[in-house]
This record gives C-alpha cells, structure tokens and sequence, in this order.
C-alpha cells in the first residue's frame, strides 16, 4: 500500500481528554475515530488490526472444534423475559421499540438468542456435546464511558457458547475454552493473569477472567505472592474484624464543624480513620439502605449490588439524607434509624472499641462509642474493597492489589438459560434433560486498546507483529531523487511479491516528519531509503528495539522476511 493513496491521517497534537495512553495513541495514530461518547468507528489502518485479532481467534476457536455462527443485533425482548434478564440486567441494557411497539435491545451478550438457537434444533444427546461462537458488535449503556476502546458503548466482542448432557462434560468444554484463551492471549504477545470472577449479570456456577494490570483498568484485582491465589477484588472475601482489647472509655458527645469528610475528622479529632464509624447512604429505588463501614474502607458497590440482588441503587442526595436524618452527609448514624431504612454492617466495623460515630446531629460526634453499650450492631456483610496487604482468602498472606483491565471473561453457566428456555434434550432412557451451557466472551476491541498499553513508549505504539496494520515500512526519504526512488519502488514491489504486510510512504513530506509518523504507528520494521543507496545500502530499524542496520539492498527484504517469520513463529 503506498501512504500517498491510503486513508490514514495521523495527528501531531495530543487528544483532549485522552488519559490511558492507548486511547491518546490510537487516536492520534489514525487508528480510530470518535463518534460519540464511548463509540468510535475504525479507519482503515485500525481495521486491520482488528482483523488480525480476529483471526487469531478464529483460528483457535476452531482448533478447539468450536463452530461460527452469527446473530442478531436486534434481540426481541421475549427471548430476555423468558430468564427474567430483562429486568435483572439493569440501565447497561439498550432497550427500544419498533413501529409496531414491540420490544427489542441492542445485544449486549448473546445467551438468550444462542439458547433458542440451539432448542429449535437439538432433542437428542447423540447432538451433543458441540460449541458455537460468533464475532459480533455488542452494545452496552454504560455509565462513563472512558479511555477509548477499553470501556465503550459498543465493541467488537467474540462471544462462544458451549452445549453438554451434564456438568462434568460442561466443565471439559470450560477447561478446552481456558486451553484456548492462554494460546490466545498468547499468540497476541499479551502478558495476562487469570483471576477468579463474580457470575454478574451472566449468572451461572463460577467464572475465570483474563486480565492484564494497567492503571487503566476498570476493576480491581488481587493476588497473592505466596500460593498463587488471584481474583476480581469483588469476590476476595474478607473476614470479620477482630475483637479490640482494649478497655471501654466513657462516651463523649464533641463539637466537630466543617468534617463533612473522613479525612477531616481524622486530622480535626487526632483519631486513626481505622477508629471512626461512616455511614453510606444508598436509595435502591425508593428503599434506604445505610451501610456502616470503618473509616478507612470504601464500599465495594459490585459487592453491595450481590448483597442488594440488584445493580439499580445509587447514593442518596442532600435532600434525601436531610429528609430521613434530618441533618446532612457526614452526620448520619446507626441512632434513631427511620423504620423503613434498612441498615447493613460492613465486616470491617465488627469488634471496633472506641469509636467515633456520628448521630444525625450536625456538627457533632461521639466519640468513644462502643458496640451493645451505645449502639446496636445489624447483619454482618462483606461489603468492603479489598486493600493492599489485606489477608489471603487462601492463605492468610499479604495480598497485592492492581487494577485489571478484563479482556476475557469465561462461565461455566450450567442450566442458567436452558431450564427457563426449556432447552432441553432427551438422554438414553428417553427423559428429559436440561443442556449443561458454558460462555467464554473475549473484547476484541478492547484487546486492540490492551496490545498498546503493554507496547508503547514516548513516541506511539509498538506493535507485535503479528497484529500489526503494516509489518514493514518502507520511507524514501526524497522521493525527487531518482536513484532513492527507484530502490524504494524496487523494494516496495520485492515485499509484497514475498507475502510481506507493507506500506511504502512515498509522501511528499520531510524525514522527520515520516520517522515521527513511523514511531507513532508502530511498524515493527522500516527500511529508510536514503543517501546510502550510492553505496548499495539502506537502513533497517527495529521499533521494539530501537536498533538500526545498514544491509545491502539485494538482501533487505529477505532480512526483514526472516525476522518478521521469527516474531510470527
């Protein structure tokens, strides 16, 4: 492909608002456009990176015997009512009706329509075990939208559905699945940890998700050092408080202005935030729900949404907390609870002495408060984040917290969808059964945004090869020059005879420019046709590297060939 003709036009100035280094660079690069918040059209350069995943996936999802198929975008809603995942599936679901009033959403994920799928077809257990896949745009409402491709509104996603007659087959097809995903995300050169998940919105048994650690990830991860242990921090269970031995101070009501936060009262009272009580208010629709937490834990709401059965909840307001309290954020206490509030306790607060606590006074806490004697504990939930150096579930070592960004998330599913969908087949002795499911999803485009992150510097993106838009780059520098155009059309011509990925930047444009464009797009190779070619040279520079070679020009491209066959292998 020659520059002068191709579609592709980068940019010089950093995007406004473009945190995660690949949401700048792909931008930046020409790789994607923005549309809207949280949607992005690829151009053509972008295209084929995600082509290359594509295949990549392609290509194991059938060594691992899995079939592709393609579904709809538009799914009716009765196909969701038929779970109850029309209601349970919360405000990321994209809901719209036809002219006829008929009710649809825009695909988020693809169970309900694969389970009808397979039941119109498949009565019998000789039809089973199989697994269909698709590489399919999906679509999900959600609440901020940020850092480009890694948390969008639509995406590209590979989602896989597996069918067996019982629990220990579904669970082979899972463990093929898992085999799958590690060739993956290996032959796409990212660097992943699996980690135990939370069953979500999907439901199911249990699940497995792959991520990479980037500070741009939108969940937590922890893992442990010592055995090995690694989950999303929503699903790391932390034990009860211990009980404090310490002996019971007299309560002291204290005048405590302007401390409307943690931090504030801590400094203003001299007290460790470990030894003050908060109380979150949340509205789960009409209903409050207080939960008390210790002062230097913050609510995990992924798992409050567990505990609550719901992910439709959001904080309280001003107006809200003055109307139940009758005072204002920061003030509100377990004392005098309006009956229909209801009150959860975070494990954290278990055993605390000591404490200091507010009262729905404003301006004034106690301080010295202590369980049974000045207030009533509720229901123990775990309900806390997971912090660094808490205990491991497995063995009680320090765990190490990052933030995870999910590329690949897989459930073993069970009879979730197949009992309610009626997908059922009958077994040797003639009975009924329901269809044992799995569902193995990958981001395709968020693994575009994840190669990026793990492979670039200052100056753009460095692509493995094998994703690549372009393997090689070939740059005439002066394209005026007769003899350096001659050879960079010689060598253009000598690469794509070889089967080589190349762009040949033939621009009427300076060298710096063309070397800036060339780092910034991450072409692994590049051959600079210069000045050297009076000798019968030319320079081939390696971007992962930073290397540069003068070879001889009847030899460049067969070099680059070997090289590139060797990052491919």
């Amino acid at each position: 492909m020659r520059w002068s003709l191709y579609f592709w036009y980068t940019s010089k100035d950093d995007p406004a608002d473009a945190e995660a280094p690949s949401h700048k660079y792909l931008l930046k690069g020409g790789f994607i456009k923005q549309v809207a918040s949280g949607i992005y059209a690829l151009t053509p350069p972008g295209y084929r990176v995600i082509r290359k995943i594509e295949n990549i996936v392609r290509k194991e999802m059938e060594r691992s015997g899995a079939q592709e198929v393609l579904l709809t975008v538009l799914n009716p809603a009765e196909l969701w009512k038929e779970t109850g995942r029309w209601d349970l599936y919360g405000r990321e679901l994209f809901t719209l009706k036809d002219r006829h009033g008929r009710e649809y959403c825009l695909g988020p994920t693809h169970e309900e329509e694969i389970t009808d799928l397979v039941r119109s077809f498949v009565n019998s257990y000789r039809q089973l075990p199989f697994i269909l896949y698709q590489i399919q745009v999906k679509f999900r409402d959600e609440k901020r939208p940020r850092f480009g491709l890694i948390r969008g509104r639509e995406f590209i996603m590979k989602d896989a559905y597996s069918f067996d007659t019982d629990e220990f087959s579904a669970m082979m097809s899972y463990e093929t699945m898992r085999f799958a995903y590690e060739r993956i995300f290996k032959k796409l050169r990212l660097n992943t940890l699996m980690v135990e998940a939370s069953v979500g919105a999907i439901g199911g048994i249990s699940s497995h998700e792959f991520v990479i650690l980037t500070d741009y990830g939108e969940a937590k991860v922890a893992y442990c050092p010592s055995c090995g242990y690694s989950a999303n921090a929503e699903i790391v269970k932390l034990p009860l408080g211990k009980q404090q031995q310490e002996e019971e101070k007299p309560l002291e009501k204290v005048y405590t202005p302007n401390t409307e936060t943690i931090e504030e009262l801590s400094q203003f009272l001299k007290v460790p935030k470990s030894k003050i009580l908060k109380a979150v208010l949340y509205m789960v629709e009409d209903q409050p729900v207080m939960v008390m937490i210790r002062g230097d834990r913050e609510v995990d709401e992924n798992k409050l949404a567990q505990a609550l059965g719901t992910e439709n909840f959001r904080l309280a307001t001003d107006e809200e907390v003055y109307r139940l309290f009758g005072t204002q954020k920061g003030f509100i206490g377990p004392f005098n609870v309006p009956t229909n509030v209801k009150v959860l306790w975070d494990n954290s607060t278990f055993g605390i002495k000591n404490a200091v606590i507010a009262f729905n006074e404003p301006d004034y806490h106690y301080v010295n408060a202590n369980p049974e004697r000045d207030f009533s504990y509720g229901d123990f939930l775990d309900l806390a984040q997971v912090m660094e150096g808490d205990p491991c579930p497995k063995c009680a070592s320090p765990l190490k917290v990052g933030r995870g960004l999910e590329l690949g998330h897989i459930f073993l599913l069970g009879t979730r969808y197949s009992v309610p969908m009626k997908a059922y087949y009958k077994d040797q002795q003639g009975e009924d059964k329901p269809i044992f499911m799995g569902c193995y999803g990958i981001g395709i485009s968020r693994c575009m945004s994840a190669i990026v992150e793990q492979y670039h510097d200052h100056l753009g993106i460095k692509w493995p090869t094998i994703v690549a838009p372009f393997e090689l780059d070939i740059i005439c520098l002066n394209p005026s020059d007769q003899e350096q155009k001659e050879v960079a059309e010689k060598l253009y011509l000598m690469a794509q005879e070889v089967g080589l990925d190349v762009i040949y930047d033939d621009r009427e444009a300076s060298a710096g420019f063309k070397f800036a464009d060339a780092d910034l797009c991450g072409f692994p190779y590049r051959l600079v046709v210069g000045r050297k070619v009076k000798e019968g040279k030319v320079e081939l520079q390696n971007r992962h590297t930073g290397e540069k070679t003068d070879i001889n020009i009847q030899d460049a491209i067969q070099v680059v060939k070997e090289l590139i066959d060797k990052d491919k292998a």
